[in-house]
């Protein structure tokens, strides 16, 4: 396809996914979904696993071969620019006198499932179509540990807001715990890519790239954000900060860090101020209602529920959503009762902590562009991230109602001497 044939593609394949991301969410959000959870199972069902096995020839009209790097490459902007919103945020939510319990929250919330997910791969090892070709059985089992570690801490923090328990006991624990949690997943993914190129060259590229940004970014980080901040006029100051985070996602992907890890640092060192706030809310509309369907659809496109009819995958699937719960829930829980946190607390920190949602989708097709991911592994770890996010709002709910049955105070019994 020639670029004039691949633009009105584009354009009406644009318009179908953004309608119907909306539709989605609007019948999901009838049960209390949040709007990056009806998404994500938008993607999927625009993809083979619904449309394509349902209407395979308009799938393939809207959504031609050619049409897909496209899709990627804008899907990316949006990555970029919902990365930095989330390293903002993170900056945003101080640990104060819960630091020591968010530490053991997080601790348990990272070691048990990447402990789980790596016996798990180890133990079904020659039994399960899992890993990709030329790739050793210790990186495809790191990387469902790590991907089976993350906890979607933008979605998490976007959940405690809207249900208004920002100021909450167990919010502000998530919150510290979940952005803990998070930098220690990504530094260990990081970590994993770097060991799955194989090859010293690529690998010392990717640590001396690495620790190369994290000076630049310790020492002058902080001092050209604000130079950026200080510019005259919110177009001005707009743009300074487009033009630094494209410049740093280039960098990112060229030492095979991925342009996730830059935008997630610059909005780290972002200094807070009124200026950086107006960037950051007019920027994150746009990332979260234009371009983020797109990626979500280009991750839809490539998840194919069909092969789980294999029943060693399906088996696998099966496997890895319960180690994913126990492994993270529980473990969050046990971590926060042990810190003397009340029962109510815990449970709740598990339902948020155990949320993948988006953060897993970004890894996962960071490890399939990277060659570590095949098509099976790809499509399980996508179940598990829906799952585990689909379950979130409807736990707390629950966890909700069974409080409010137990605060209800017995009726008092009428004895027949007092009337």
């Amino acid at each position: 396809m020639t670029p004039t044939e691949l633009a009105p593609r584009f354009f009406i394949a644009v318009a179908v996914i953004l309608l119907f991301c909306k539709l989605v969410a609007w019948l999901l959000g009838k049960v209390g979904q949040p709007p990056v959870v009806s998404e994500m199972l938008a993607g999927v069902l625009l993809g083979p696993s619904l449309l394509g096995l349902l209407w395979p020839d308009a799938q393939a009209a809207l959504f031609p071969a050619p049409l897909l790097p496209i899709l990627y490459v804008v899907g990316q902007v949006g990555l970029v620019l919902f990365m930095f919103q989330a390293g903002y945020a993170f900056t945003s939510h101080r640990l104060t006198n819960l630091a020591g319990t968010a530490g053991a929250v997080s601790l348990a919330g990272v070691a048990a499932p990447l402990a789980l997910g790596v016996l798990l791969v180890l133990g079904v090892a020659g039994f399960v179509p899992i890993r990709a070709d030329d790739v050793s059985l210790g990186v495809s089992a790191a990387f469902v540990g790590v991907a089976l570690a993350i906890t979607a801490f933008p979605m998490l923090a976007r959940i405690i807001t809207e249900r208004g328990q920002t100021g909450t006991r167990h919010g502000m624990l998530a919150l510290a715990s979940g952005a803990i949690d998070d930098m220690v997943a990504w530094i260990m993914l990081a970590v994993v890519l770097a060991f799955a190129s194989g090859a010293a060259g690529p690998a010392l590229v990717t640590a001396g790239g690495a620790v190369l940004f994290g000076v630049v970014l310790w020492l002058g980080g902080r001092r050209v954000t604000g130079y950026l901040m200080g510019f005259p006029g919110d177009r001005a100051r707009l743009l300074g900060t487009v033009a630094l985070l494209f410049l740093v996602a280039w960098y990112t992907d060229e030492i095979g860090l991925y342009a996730v890890f830059g935008a997630f640092a610059v909005g780290v060192v972002m200094p807070r101020s009124e200026q950086t706030d107006k960037v950051v809310d007019t920027l994150s509309p746009i990332a979260a209602t234009v371009f983020l369907p797109l990626f979500f659809t280009y991750s839809g496109l490539r998840t194919e529920f069909a092969l789980l009819g294999d029943p060693a995958v399906l088996g696998f699937a099966a496997a890895c959503v319960t180690v994913a719960i126990v492994g993270k829930y529980g473990a969050c829980w046990a971590a926060a009762r042990m810190r003397g946190e009340p029962n109510g607390v815990a449970l709740r920190v598990g339902a948020l902590m155990n949320a993948r949602g988006l953060m897993q989708l970004i890894a996962l097709n960071v490890g399939l562009e990277a060659g570590i991911v095949n098509s099976s592994l790809f499509t399980v770890l996508v179940l598990v991230a829906l799952v585990t996010t689909l379950m979130t709002t409807p736990l707390l709910s629950w966890i909700e109602r069974r409080e409010a049955r137990t605060r209800v105070p017995a009726p008092a019994l009428v004895t027949a001497g007092s009337r």
